[in-house]
């Protein structure tokens, strides 16, 4: 994911944590705050396992959040992984952040999420 996407600053996470919106499923929560560009960061905390595991996880977070770059609303999101997101694979968190974007209403067209159910 290009380096103008992400959320980076300790600021701007906790903005988001307090103003924000949250929608939920069982790996992975999304939270959600308006804003007039469109940043995407990722939290994955120690419960989800060691650096190596939690490195992993935001790898995957990060790749299954690309294809959608295009067709998300702008704001300023944050997917927070839960400790099951380590065990879950690629295919399952992918369908998990197809899904919280469509729950959160923060796709712009709704074509692509054509099909997609709960997880």
């Amino acid at each position: 994911m290009e380096r103008r996407f992400r959320l980076q600053k300790n600021r701007a996470f906790q903005y988001v944590y307090r103003k924000g919106h949250s929608v939920a499923c069982r790996d992975l929560v999304l939270l959600s705050a308006r804003s007039r560009e469109l940043r995407v960061g990722f939290s994955v905390s120690k419960k989800v396992g060691k650096a190596v595991v939690r490195n992993k996880v935001k790898r995957r977070l990060r790749e299954c959040f690309r294809p959608w770059l295009g067709d998300v609303k702008t704001g300023l999101y944050v997917i927070v992984a839960r400790p099951s997101a380590a065990q879950a694979d690629f295919r399952s968190l992918k369908q998990d952040v197809r899904y919280l974007l469509k729950k959160a209403d923060a796709v712009k067209s709704a074509e692509g999420l054509e099909g997609s159910s709960a997880p």
